[in-house]
C-alpha cells in the first residue's frame, strides 16, 4: 500500500511517500479531515503557520489513538519571518498551538514575504531564518528542516551558508507544470521534492486527454496526477476535506507505462487556475 510507503530524507529520517495536505481548511473543519485520513491510512499530515489551522491539526493527531511516534508531521514557518528571532519565536507559537512536543519537518513557506513574492531580494533574511530552523533541529523541537517554493537561486543561498542541508523543497508541481531543471538541481542535492497542489488545484479534472488515460488504468484523474508524481520521485500532497477523495487520493497502487510518463511530461501547460490564480504561487511569478 503505498501510504505505508516512504522515502528517506538525506538526515536518514524516513518520511511518507504520500502526504495529506490541509491548506484552505479551517481550523474547525481540519479536525475531522485529518482524523479521517489518519482512519484511512495516511500517517503524513502538512499544515503551516498560515493556513491558521495548527490547533485543530495538533488536536486531531493527539485524539487520532495513533502513537505519536507513527505520525509524520510537517508544519511551515510564515513566509513574513526573515529574522532569527521571529522564526523562532514562530516555532515555539506552533509547537503550543499544536500541543505536541516535536515537528517532525519544519519548513520555510517561501523566500519572500507573500506580498514581495518574486520581487524582492530576502538573502539575509532567508539565512537568519535558516539558523532558527537549525537550532530548533539541534534542540529537539523539530526533526528535519526543509524550504517550500525556492528556486534554484534561493536554495543555492541557503546551501552556500548553512550547517545542517535542506530536507526537503514542497514546490508547486503537477502534470503540465513541473519544472524540471529545478527538480534536477534538488536531486543532485539530495533534497528531495515535495509537489503541492498535485491535481492542479482541480484545474487536471478539465483536460479530456487526461480522462481518457486515467480511463485507460480505470483510475480518476486526481489519482492519475498523484501517481505522476510519485512515478517522477517527487512527494504529492493531495488535499481534501471529503472523506471518499481523501480515500481515493491514497489509492495509487498502480504504475504508468513509461510512453505514458513521457506523453504526460508533455502536456500544455494550464493558462489560468480559476479563482485562485491571484494568489501567488498560480500567477506564474
Amino acid at each position: 500500500m503505498i501510504l505505508q510507503e516512504k522515502y528517506q530524507l538525506n538526515s536518514g529520517i524516513n518520511i511518507p511517500k504520500v502526504g495529506f495536505g490541509t491548506w484552505m481548511i479551517d481550523d474547525e473543519a481540519v479536525v475531522q479531515a485529518v482524523q479521517d485520513a489518519l482512519e484511512i491510512g495516511y500517517r503524513h499530515i502538512d499544515t503551516a503557520q498560515a493556513y491558521e489551522n495548527e490547533r485543530g491539526v495538533g488536536e486531531a493527531i493527539r485524539t487520532s489513538g495513533i502513537k505519536r511516534s507513527e505520525i509524520f508531521l510537517t508544519s511551515k514557518v510564515a513566509a513574513e519571518h526573515k529574522t532569527y528571532e521571529t522564526t523562532a519565536h514562530s516555532i515555539d507559537e506552533s509547537l503550543e498551538k499544536l500541543g505536541l512536543d516535536s515537528i517532525d519537518l519544519m519548513i520555510i513557506h517561501a523566500p519572500q514575504p507573500w506580498a514581495e513574492f518574486r520581487e524582492a531580494n530576502y538573502d539575509t533574511g532567508n539565512v537568519e531564518a535558516w539558523k532558527a530552523l537549525e537550532d530548533a533541529q539541534k534542540a529537539g523541537k523539530v526533526k528535519a528542516i526543509g524550504l517550500s517554493n525556492f528556486n534554484q537561486y534561493d536554495v543555492k543561498n541557503i546551501l552556500d551558508h548553512a550547517t545542517i542541508k535542506p530536507a526537503v523543497n514542497q514546490i508547486l508541481a503537477h502534470i503540465s507544470n513541473v519544472p524540471f531543471d529545478l527538480i534536477e538541481y534538488c536531486k543532485e542535492k539530495d533534497i528531495l521534492i515535495e509537489a503541492y497542489s498535485p491535481v492542479g488545484h482541480g484545474e487536471l479534472l478539465k483536460n479530456p486527454e487526461l480522462k481518457k488515460m486515467a480511463e485507460k488504468y480505470d483510475v480518476s484523474v486526481p489519482q492519475l496526477a498523484i501517481r505522476y508524481c510519485i512515478e517522477l520521485g517527487l512527494l504529492p500532497l493531495p488535499k481534501s476535506a471529503n472523506k471518499e477523495h481523501i480515500k481515493a487520493n491514497g489509492e495509487l497502487d498502480f504504475q504508468l507505462e513509461k510512453a505514458d510518463i513521457e506523453t504526460l511530461n508533455a502536456i500544455k501547460a494550464i493558462d489560468n487556475y480559476g479563482e485562485s490564480s491571484n494568489f501567488p504561487v498560480y500567477n506564474k511569478k
